[in-house]
């Protein structure tokens, strides 16, 4: 059994509180070059050829390094397998920073690794300060910090606020002793009455948010599977320690957390138990400390509410919350648009979506290893998505869809190209999902969400060069074997300087070129056709200052070619030149004397524009 990290020193009502035992104090993170070659990343990828050597930067000092950033999402347990045994772990991922400093990537971000008996992915844990041996060692993550670092990306990890596995030692006492200092570590009741008001999350598996305990003699409350018990942040003790636990991982220098499931924190009577305004509190505090003790370390906020509710994440200026928030709704506007071969739905989104702080950042991503949640459209929205992309039932999975990116997109490129345009130059910094960029297909037929989750195939060796374990039963996953999808890997598509791999490389550069795409002022345009999406970013000068650069995003939602005008009156008489494009030998349209731009664009064609200067600012 996982040791319990906390010690009781007293009672929970006296004076005394539970207080976290640190394992060995964390010392400064050792480069690359005091590593053991055995830990330090090679310069190739095993398994894939003539990868080049990247260049390794470090990090820079910007503490808003976030809003131009691109995340990508690396599943440990699937990505890449050091030692044989079948499981992906830190040192595997490590092998891989070359090819993911190669792609243009600026963090990774990486769910739970610590100890847990896995019946939720990982999100059921059982250690917060520990490192499921599965996955290797503290020194094993320490090392792959130092080395992501030496090569300017930098690393984000999960923080799970809202619940526990039930095999966590703070469980195992709280049941065992109500009266101890853990009794009131979570949320207990005599009968299962209390906050009627909360809707279950997981209608699929849970037909109630109490669990009767027979150990303890009562119910405990879970806001998702019955298998995690939700703290009890009415306790200050249970905040403190998860401060401590905070504490203990920003010490290893990591860059970053993302907050898992943080609309649900506090419980109150009459309400929905979520968005509270003590949640509230609670993140405030969290982030104060930070930026205490730990300045430049970011949240993300991952609340799936709809963005009037989600931007209370940011707080306020004076008492600021997350510094990203991940905007869920867009997500299945850009699929519903696709299909509808219209804009309208992104367009409405976005239009509802309320400005933020100037000190957050909305999240955004066409896929991650959750469910293509649709909690956050209508009925009928929810019907049409289930007819289009889900019409096989074990394809649905909560109040969503479990599928993959290629295979939801009919593995059109066309599309593929056109989502990602979209999430490149909509507001907020995007998140790529790990093998989303060779196209990976899913298998069904897994349990859960595990259809999403399978090892990333690297190369044509044995597992797909994830792994050299000799019994593929032994894998984390089966490997995929659908047609079309189980062949596909990272070798062929670096071999292949037309694939979406190269395309989406060279996408991320363009980004990259043009951080007002990260930081940018955000504003829809008027066009002819509701096919086109059409918006600005804009640099917003500093006072006294010349205007900045201004981009023009065109995306035709439609699989028919459209030619569409674009109201830019302000931008009247500008000359524009191409940034991206489907076909970036079309010359580039101009703004008319009137303000208007005229713009031919393909099925399912995208176009971004920079908008010469006015001379006159230029003086």
């Amino acid at each position: 059994m996982v040791r319990a990290e906390l010690r009781a020193t007293g009672p929970l009502r006296g004076p005394r509180r539970p207080r976290l035992l640190r394992r060995t104090p964390v010392t400064a993170t050792p480069s690359a070059t005091e590593l053991p070659t055995s830990q330090r990343s090679p310069v190739t990828v095993p398994g894939v050829p003539d990868l080049p050597a990247q260049p390794r930067p470090g990090l820079s000092p910007d503490p808003d390094w976030f809003r131009t950033a691109v995340f990508y999402e690396a599943l440990l347990r699937s990505f890449a397998d050091s030692d044989a045994d079948g499981v992906g772990d830190f040192r595997g991922l490590a092998s891989r920073l070359d090819y993911l400093a190669w792609l243009g990537v600026d963090a990774i971000w990486i769910p739970p690794f610590y100890p847990s008996p896995m019946r939720d992915g990982g999100y059921d844990i059982a250690d917060y300060t520990g490192v499921d041996p599965r996955y290797g060692t503290m020194e094993d993550f320490h090392a792959l910090v130092a080395a992501a670092h030496e090569r300017g990306i930098r690393v984000v990890i999960d923080m799970v606020l809202n619940h526990t596995s039930d095999t966590h030692p703070w469980f195992q006492a709280s049941r065992r002793d109500p009266d101890g200092p853990y009794g009131n570590f979570y949320v207990w009741a005599d009968d299962d009455s209390g906050y009627a008001d909360a809707r279950i999350i997981f209608v699929d598996t849970e037909r109630s948010n109490w669990t009767y305990d027979e150990v303890r003699g009562q119910y405990f409350w879970h806001r998702f599977f019955s298998h995690q018990p939700d703290l009890n942040y009415a306790n200050p003790a249970v905040v403190e320690a998860v401060h401590e636990v905070v504490r203990f991982w920003a010490r290893t220098g990591v860059d970053g957390f993302r907050l898992d499931a943080i609309p649900y924190l506090v419980e109150q009577e009459g309400t929905n138990c979520e968005n509270l305004p003590g949640t509230h509190r609670l993140i405030a505090g969290l982030r104060h400390m930070l930026d205490r003790e730990f300045p430049g370390t970011i949240t993300i906020a991952e609340a799936n509410q709809w963005p009037a509710d989600v931007v209370a994440y940011f707080g306020s200026p004076q008492a600021p919350e997350c510094n990203m928030c991940f905007h869920f709704p867009v997500m299945p506007r850009i699929f519903s648009a696709l299909r509808q071969g219209t804009a309208t739905a992104i367009r409405d989104v976005l239009a509802a979506t309320p400005p933020i702080p100037a000190h957050g950042q909305w999240g955004t991503f066409l896929r991650n290893h959750d469910e293509l949640t649709l909690e956050m459209v209508t009925d009928a929205e929810r019907e049409r998505m289930y007819h289009w992309y889900a019409p096989q039932e074990r394809m649905r999975a909560n109040v969503g869809i479990r599928r993959r990116l290629a295979p939801l997109l009919a593995d059109s490129r066309a599309e593929l190209e056109l989502a990602h345009a979209l999430l490149l130059s909509l507001p907020g910094s995007p998140c790529l999902y790990y093998g989303d960029e060779i196209a990976m297909g899913e298998n069904i037929w897994l349990p859960d969400r595990d259809a999403v989750r399978t090892p990333m195939q690297w190369d044509h060796s044995a597992n797909m060069g994830f792994s050299a374990c000799a019994d593929p039963a032994a894998l984390t996953l089966p490997l995929i074997d659908a047609a079309g999808y189980a062949d596909r890997c990272v070798a062929d598509a670096l071999a292949d300087p037309g694939s979406l791999l190269h395309f989406l490389r060279h996408l991320l550069r363009v980004r990259r070129k043009h951080p007002v795409l990260g930081h940018g002022d955000f504003r829809l345009r008027e066009a002819s056709d509701p096919t086109v999406l059409a918006h600005t970013r804009t640099e917003v000068p500093a006072a006294g200052g010349a205007g900045g650069e201004t981009l023009l995003c065109l995306a035709n939602l439609a699989d028919r070619p459209v030619e569409v005008g674009v109201e830019l009156p302000e931008l009247a008489g500008r000359a524009t030149r191409t940034v991206l494009a489907t076909d970036p030998d079309t010359a580039p349209p101009a703004v008319d004397t009137r303000g208007k731009l005229m713009a031919a664009l393909p099925g399912r064609g995208y176009w971004w524009l920079a908008v010469a200067p006015n001379r006159k600012e230029d003086r």
